[in-house]
């Protein structure tokens, strides 16, 4: 480590393990400076990189990556850090190891860092407060697959369990179970009133935590079927609404847009690439089914949908939620970005304005 206190312009290529993390070091000519492995922990990170000259740090998204890239940059290096679903070179290797992953990092970060399609970690705060909504996505999971599981097993007894709401699951189907699996699902039926009460809590604390320390999040509500959770993790998702030059950039960034394989006179029709984030993609679709249920208030989007829809087929009603998810993600940057109320028929009601000033 002593050549790096001598000279600047490295580039390092860092390949995060659980325990440890591979390390390859680059001079300014690309000749391999130092191969190494350090502890993947935060005393070892600063000790090892701390005080030395500004380097270029390339290193892929990962469970470690976002307090690794924190740390680093407190640091005063360089950090990039590098999407993994976008690396080929690595994750389709043949004879991949941790010491070629640093090496490809490292060499693609010296020369031309933007095919590593670098992305941004979101801040530690953001990070905390997006933890409560995953632990309530957990739960709710959990519940989802106790309730199956109950189902499952009357079922298979020739039982049917009536159909009702998650929330009143346990109350009304008590009567249903036979005697026989009573000692078997009892103790389930149990669990589950726990997640109840354990993902009302949770939700409770959400819509705290959405009104104190996200008041922006009220402008997204506005839209019928966008609630706190959605709300809120759209605003700790994106963080800033200045962040996109274009509000359509969203669906790409979301994955809400075809992938494409395009190629002379071939250029099929693909599903959306699923890109970004899960969780946030979700909760967008699952408005999107609401706006074009039958409780969604008349609105754009929901026109917008129903066009689509009356093509016919279910391949239809799918293209008609997913370009609603699009639209919507879409409309919430552009109430959080320019403080809007917002108006459920725009379009219609300037389709009146222009009309009236023409006529």
């Amino acid at each position: 480590m002593k050549k790096l206190n001598k000279a600047r312009g490295m580039t390092v290529g860092l390949d995060l393990g659980d325990r440890n993390s591979q390390m390859v070091v680059l001079d300014e000519g690309g000749e391999v400076v130092e191969e190494s492995r350090l502890a993947t922990r935060e005393e070892a990170m600063r000790r090892r990189f701390g005080g030395f000259p500004r380097m270029r740090i390339a290193l892929e998204t990962g469970t470690h990556s976002p307090w690794v890239s924190r740390v680093l940059t407190e640091c005063g290096h360089e950090v990039i850090v590098a999407n993994s679903r976008k690396l080929r070179l690595i994750y389709e290797n043949p004879s991949k190891d941790d010491r070629i992953d640093a090496m490809y990092l490292a060499r693609l970060a010296r020369v031309e860092p933007a095919l590593l399609s670098p992305v941004r970690h979101r801040s530690v705060s953001s990070q905390k407060d997006l933890a409560l909504l995953r632990s309530r996505d957990v739960l709710v999971a959990a519940r989802t697959q106790l309730i199956n599981h109950v189902r499952g097993q009357v079922k298979s007894f020739g039982g049917r369990l009536p159909a009702c709401a998650t929330s009143a699951f346990a109350q009304r189907i008590s009567q249903h179970v036979p005697e026989s699996l009573r000692p078997a699902l009892d103790p389930v039926i149990e669990e589950i009133v726990s997640l109840n009460d354990r993902i009302r809590a949770f939700n409770r604390q959400i819509e705290v935590l959405a009104q104190q320390s996200y008041p922006q999040t009220n402008l997204l509500r506005q839209v019928r079927g966008v609630g706190a959770i959605t709300s809120l993790a759209f605003v700790l998702t994106l963080e800033d609404p200045n962040r996109f030059k274009k509000s359509r950039t969203l669906g790409p960034y979301l994955g809400l847009v075809p992938g494409r394989k395009q190629s002379g006179a071939s250029d099929p029709q693909r599903r959306i690439t699923r890109h970004g984030d899960h969780d946030l993609r979700r909760l967008l679709v699952n408005a999107a089914h609401y706006i074009l249920g039958p409780f969604g208030e008349d609105c754009d989007l929901r026109r917008f949908g129903q066009r689509i829809a009356s093509r016919g087929g279910k391949i239809a009603n799918k293209k008609a939620i997913i370009a609603v998810a699009r639209k919507l993600a879409i409309l919430l940057n552009h109430l959080w970005l320019h403080q809007e109320v917002y108006d459920p028929l725009y379009n219609k009601t300037h389709r009146t304005l222009r009309r009236q000033k023409t006529a």
